[in-house]
């Protein structure tokens, strides 16, 4: 079974993703990092080039690419839940995690990240961290199994609620 964490940028996917990978000594698999180097563009780049369609298209074969692997932690892109079809991929061998966090601590978290481009192009960064996050929040709340607010923990506590909804996996 995998591991996939899901939620906006900037809620702890891949710090915590490298701390389950390393505990578990399972391999672990970011969607983005993954596109980025078999593009060989950066995100920003992709987007630029190609539009969101096609990224979302990359994110759509990276799943396919992931759907009969077990035994991985999967950091996922933050609108990789936008597709229902890679939720469903995802949650075939997986157990969804998703890491949520109010607003204001993306926005801290993530204001000098350079690699994600603007997901709306005409607002300003908190304006757009809000009009996502209600957007997609149904959607994450549709494919999520577990949710484990992020604001106020260390990504060590957060990998430590992920193991405790999964006595399973550590007991092996």
């Amino acid at each position: 079974m995998n591991i996939v964490l899901i939620g906006y940028r900037g809620t702890g996917k891949s710090t915590v993703a490298r701390i389950l990978g390393e505990r578990l000594q399972r391999t672990v698999i970011s969607t983005d990092a993954a596109i980025v180097k078999e593009e060989g563009q950066s995100i920003p780049q992709i987007v630029e080039q190609f539009g969101w369609d096609h990224f979302r298209d990359l994110e759509t074969r990276m799943c396919r690419k992931l759907q009969d692997q077990t035994d991985l932690v999967i950091d996922t892109g933050g609108g990789l839940i936008l597709r229902e079809e890679n939720v469903n991929i995802l949650k075939a061998h997986g157990k969804v995690f998703w890491l949520t966090a109010e607003v204001s601590t993306i926005v801290n978290r993530i204001s000098g990240d350079t690699q994600r481009p603007s997901l709306s192009g005409t607002k300003s960064f908190v304006e757009e961290v809000e009009d996502i996050l209600k957007e997609r929040t149904p959607k994450y709340q549709a494919a999520a199994d577990f949710t484990i607010p992020t604001d106020h923990e260390t990504p060590e506590s957060i990998a430590v609620q992920v193991l405790a909804q999964l006595p399973s996996l550590t007991s092996s």
